[in-house]
């Protein structure tokens, strides 16, 4: 009894079987119903099990007709004579779908004359030249594969919008029944492992792990209707899958016994029954009737994994990590190589057989693992490689497709799951990574078999991928899997920030950094200090990580690429920041860089990929080195300094008032307050981050200089005196209690003399110039800001340049994806050269430019004015002209780029420091 799909060399020899007894058939009515059983035959289907001959229905304008052949959810067919038009068939066709209930609307749509087959995908993407096909009968056995689908192949494009689609639809058809199993009390573990356990079985059911449909048949003809024994069948069930054939139980339901033997731990654990309903079980039917073989393992995986969450649910399908955004991090660490020697050994069986021996000694391991999604997707494209190596191999040594069981040695499949390990902290997503490793696996077999006609045995299942339940930072890698120079380490480690961090993972950085333990650093770094202990004693090293992107940014720079670069790894490829949606439903898109590091391998240039959007492509470019700020240049680490290092005024915070906001005058208040003439003496404009940035109107008391009789003569501004005292005086802090004695005053007093500058400390990333502007003595910043004595503009003119915004985006650090200035890491290390007093005014008077391109619209605000959508183009021009001067005076060409700048900055501090 059939227990699996037929082999492609047994469909085509059948395949050839049914060409020779058809050949010459003409007679639609006559022979139409023997032409489909014995084309089913050729796939091993019994047609009676999945298909309905002559199945009434209604047309689109309301007539009534009959469908020649209709399998609901999978296909309709059109028998015609011969000599008749097979596109006005198809027509006829698709008029009875309109009436055809959703859930049983086919994908394919086939017609027939006897001598032609026509086949329709209803369901390809746009543009897809496989949507319609036509080929004569006697071209079966050459085009088995287009009706592959019908013994259960699946034909699949990876990464498309169409197998994302399914695997959302999947995953919110687990939820369902999630959501049922939950209601009824049982256990949360048991509830996982039965959804396991279905999922193996709905996807077995239409990938050809064993007959179609055979799980569902089992539940419509084995089960109460109201599902009350729903639970000890599927139990009974999961048992028998557990059970080699030749040792199961006599007396065991015939219909039991036609399930192979599956293995591999999936049905092992003993687990309660779960009591089901009628309702429970109509959602487990309609599970059924989806088709299953279309889903993508990796995003299917990532979506189930949320499926306990009830938050997480509600979104299923809006985020997942794509397949693109994983291959940005396994293409340039090891496949875009092995590709390269595919290509470069392309007419050499030698070659070809030594890449195929490298891809079985190599080893993966994703120690933060997840739901396996890096693992699945390294896994399918390695496989991918190989069979194109086996394809090509067969080619070369004029060999026709494998028709034995057995397989050349050439032919072994040498890229094995064991070899793919992973340690995650949680057991649901380690459970998901396991069983979605077993489909991907078999979906590789499946294109093996249809492409060289064998592949090795699906079942039972006798590896598994290695996937190690435990804390990462906490375990020794290599008892996971020993590192060797073969081992290849990737992933996507949790990010959690400095002042997020728990107790326990902040004891897990301290225990993994030793004494290189620097808390600035983000918890994702735990990874990379674990990745340089694993390797320690190998003289060959690889890794790569998807992380925040502020490991790039800032403070953790030198705390990170400092120990890194001590122990010999170099970056042979990075991606810049760019947007990386989330594996899970309800996570916010984060901002994320990839770092590639190698230790031992003599690097001959470099891969730097650089996003003119943080969501757009990235583009590659050749570069000769990156530095840990992931631009060109030698690897310099860039620390705080007390002083500028260049020609440049002290920049401080602004002043700090601590008064409980009694000495700020809001807008609503103003007209109040200048009404009395003693407290508007004392009005001044008061600058916060909003106010610089969208020229917002606010006012301070500044009573530096208070004639103590006016607070007498002012009975406003004496409360507002007497609320900041009472402010102070309840304060926790003992230097704040102290500063009551003084309650008329700001806490921080930093107030200019003459012409400042004054420097907003977050700005948008999307800024092409960074905003600040210049004030008189008159207007006060709060501390939300940043100040500098700037008497002559030369500061204003510096800050407003293309190279300081590129200094600040290479080593400042950010909040989120937004700019943050640092006067001690970004002002204070500023590598400007020494300047002449000529080339100084030469500057100062291209800053004075700026500020009359700004004048030309005095109700813009900085926000308005750098709109990097409509800038102004007299300010833009402005810019352009400072810009000439500065690039000049850096040693640039005219026009150069961010990069450019980036690179001769960095050369200009690593010659200064």
């Amino acid at each position: 009894m059939q227990t699996k799909p037929l082999s492609w060399d047994q469909i085509r020899a059948n395949a050839a079987a049914f060409v020779h007894e058809w050949a010459g058939e003409s007679y639609e009515r006559g022979e139409s119903q023997s032409f489909w059983t014995e084309l089913f035959a050729v796939y091993g289907i019994r047609r009676r099990k999945v298909a309905q001959y002559e199945s009434r229905a209604k047309k689109a304008d309301g007539g009534a007709g009959f469908i020649d052949v209709f399998w609901p959810g999978m296909l309709i067919a059109e028998q015609k004579s011969l000599g008749k038009d097979l596109e006005d068939a198809e027509d006829q066709a698709l008029t009875y779908l309109a009436n055809v209930p959703e859930a049983e609307q086919p994908r394919y749509v086939i017609t027939c004359d006897f001598e032609t087959f026509r086949l329709r995908d209803l369901e390809a993407p746009a543009g897809d030249t496989d949507a319609v096909v036509e080929f004569p009968l006697e071209q079966l056995p050459v085009e088995a594969e287009r009706f592959g689908f019908i013994a259960g192949y699946q034909k699949r494009t990876f990464g498309s919008a169409e197998q994302a689609a399914a695997s959302v639809k999947a995953a919110q058809l687990m939820a369902d029944l999630y959501v049922e199993l939950e209601g009824s009390g049982y256990d949360e573990h048991e509830a996982s492992v039965f959804l396991v356990r279905t999922l193996f079985a709905l996807f077995a059911d239409d990938s050809g792990l064993w007959e179609r449909d055979l799980f569902l048949e089992f539940i419509q003809t084995r089960t109460a209707e109201d599902g009350a024994d729903l639970g000890a069948q599927l139990t009974a069930l999961f048992q028998v899958l557990n059970r080699p054939v030749d040792k199961r139980m006599a007396g065991t339901d015939e219909l039991m016994l036609r399930f192979p033997y599956v293995n591999g731990s999936v049905f092992g654990e003993a687990v309660s029954i779960p009591y089901f309903t009628a309702s429970m079980r109509q959602k487990l039917i309609a599970a059924c009737h989806f088709n299953w073989g279309g889903i993508s393992p990796a995003i299917f995986g990532s979506l189930f994994q949320a499926v306990k969450s009830k938050e997480a649910r509600r979104e299923l399908g809006e985020h997942y990590t794509t397949e693109e955004n994983i291959l940005k991090l396994i293409g340039p660490l090891f496949l875009d190589e092995l590709r390269a020697e595919f290509v470069a050994n392309i007419h050499s069986r030698p070659g070809l057989r030594k890449l195929h021996e490298r891809l079985g000694q190599m080893r993966f391991l994703d120690p933060a693992c997840g739901c396996g999604n890096f693992l699945i997707v390294a896994y399918r494209e390695l496989r991918a490689l190989e069979l194109q190596i086996l394809v090509r191999l067969q080619e070369l040594s004029g060999k026709q497709m494998q028709t034995s069981l057995v397989m050349d040695e050439d032919e072994r499949v040498r890229v094995r799951m064991s070899h793919f390990s992973g340690i995650e902290l949680e057991e649901w997503p380690a459970t998901i990574a396991r069983i979605a490793m077993f489909l991907v696996n078999h979906q590789t077999n499946q294109d093996m078999s249809l492409k060289i006609g064998v592949s090795p045995e699906q079942l039972p299942l006798t590896e598994s991928a290695h996937i190690v339940v435990g804390n990462a930072l906490r375990l020794d890698w290599n008892d996971v899997v020993p590192a060797s120079e073969h081992v290849y380490v990737m992933g996507n480690p949790p990010f959690i920030g400095q002042y997020t961090k728990t107790a326990e993972q902040t004891a897990d950085m301290k225990a993994v950094w030793g004494a290189d333990y620097d808390g600035y650093l983000d918890y994702v770094t735990g990874w990379h200090a674990q990745a340089m202990h694993y390797f320690a004693d190998q003289p060959v090293g690889r890794f790569a990580f998807v992380t925040t992107n502020s490991i790039a940014q800032g403070q953790p720079v030198p705390a990170l690429f400092g120990p890194l670069h001590r122990e010999g790894w170099t970056i042979p490829f990075a991606h810049r920041t760019f947007a990386w949606s989330s594996e899970a439903p309800g996570a916010a898109g984060v901002h994320c860089v990839i770092v590639g590091f190698s230790k031992g391998i003599p690097l001959k240039g470099a891969r730097l990929f650089s996003y003119e959007r943080s969501q757009g492509q990235p583009v590659e470019e050749p570069v000769t080195a990156i530095n840990p700020y992931l631009v060109e240049g030698p690897w310099v680490l860039v620390g705080k300094r007390s002083k500028p290092l260049a020609q440049l005024p002290a920049v401080l915070y602004g002043c700090k008032p601590a008064d409980g906001g009694h000495l700020i005058v809001e807008p609503a208040e103003q007209a109040k307050v200048a009404a009395d003439p003693v407290a508007a003496k004392y009005l001044r404009r008061y600058v916060g981050a909003r106010e610089l940035i969208h020229g917002l109107p606010r006012w301070c008391f500044w009573l530096e200089d208070l004639d103590p009789a006016d607070l007498n003569r002012s009975v406003l501004m004496r409360a507002r005196v007497e609320g900041v005292r009472e402010f102070r005086a309840a304060s926790n802090k003992r230097a704040t209690q102290e500063l009551a004695m003084t309650p008329h005053l700001f806490a921080e007093r930093r107030p200019m003399t003459g012409g400042y500058l004054c420097i907003p400390i977050h700005v948008s990333e999307t800024r092409r110039f960074y905003p600040a502007a210049r004030f008189t003595e008159q207007v006060i910043s709060s501390n939300a800001n940043f100040v500098a004595p700037d008497e002559d503009g030369f500061a204003f003119a510096v800050i407003s340049s293309s190279a300081f915004i590129a200094w600040q985006r290479m080593v400042g650090g950010a909040l989120e994806s937004r700019l943050r200035f640092s006067n001690t890491l970004v002002w204070n290390t500023l590598p400007l050269p020494e300047l002449s007093e000529s080339e100084r005014g030469k500057l100062i008077q291209a800053g004075a430019g700026v500020l009359e391109a700004r004048a030309l619209h005095p109700e813009r605000s900085l926000a308005q004015h750098y709109n990097p959508l409509v800038m102004d183009p007299a300010l833009a021009k402005a810019h352009a002209a400072l810009d000439r001067i500065m690039d000049s005076l850096l040693g640039l060409s005219a026009g150069a780029a961010e990069k450019e700048r980036q690179t001769r900055l960095m050369e200009l501090y690593a010659a200064r420091v």
